[in-house]
């Protein structure tokens, strides 16, 4: 079965507010520090801050991308876990593009190789958090990123494969029951009946399931 998280979404909220936050504390650290020194803008060959190389371009960057991963946290984890995904993306970009322009006149950000290796494990790290319990396949029905895949409240389509109206009413419910289980909204008893339909393969197999489970 898949493992990927199954807490409430709170919790998952929780995980991409608080990742998002520490990173963006890192990067206003690395920022702040840059500042202080005083570095010069443009500088093409850089000062170390906390082992990187850095300048005054580099250092305002890193100020705006930190502020940008804590602004989105606290709009929230939808919020956070979408921005963590493109400020990853661009930590990779970054580091893809400027290894291309080390010891030259276009290296604006004063990158050596310490910031490229950085740079992509670094977006690494934010694809993998951003993306963690939202983008994956194969989410659990009490995923709160699975109900919208399948419509949220809208009605959940009834497989065709029944004839029978028991079986035709047995399956409504079932479908009604995944879809309060997926909304965090189920009882005790939907959410065991839904978890030992959820083994079969087949839907006529599921709706058995549904129905060997009445009490």
């Amino acid at each position: 079965m898949n493992k990927v998280w199954r807490g409430s979404p709170g919790r998952l909220d929780a995980v991409h507010r608080v990742g998002a936050v520490l990173f963006g504390l890192g990067l206003w650290v690395f920022g702040i520090l840059g500042i202080l020194d005083r570095l010069e803008p443009f500088s093409t060959s850089g000062e170390s801050v906390l082992g990187l190389s850095s300048n005054g371009l580099l250092s305002a960057i890193s100020l705006i991308a930190g502020g940008v991963l804590i602004a989105a946290a606290v709009r929230g984890g939808r919020t956070a876990s979408t921005v963590t995904v493109v400020v990853g993306a661009s930590f990779v970009l970054s580091g893809l593009v400027n290894v291309l322009v080390l010891d030259s006149p276009l290296n604006l950000l004063a990158f050596r190789m310490p910031n490229v290796i950085f740079s992509l494990v670094a977006g690494a790290l934010l694809l993998f958090l951003g993306a963690y319990g939202r983008f994956t396949g194969g989410l659990p029905a009490d995923n709160p990123y699975q109900a919208e895949r399948h419509g949220g409240g809208q009605d959940v389509p009834l497989p065709t494969v029944f004839r029978d109206q028991d079986d035709v009413a047995a399956a409504r419910e079932l479908a009604e029951a995944e879809r309060a289980v997926a909304q965090h909204a189920a009882t005790p008893e939907q959410v065991a009946r839904v978890a030992a339909a959820r083994g079969a393969r087949r839907a006529e197999d599921r709706v058995s399931a549904w129905r060997a489970g009445r009490g």
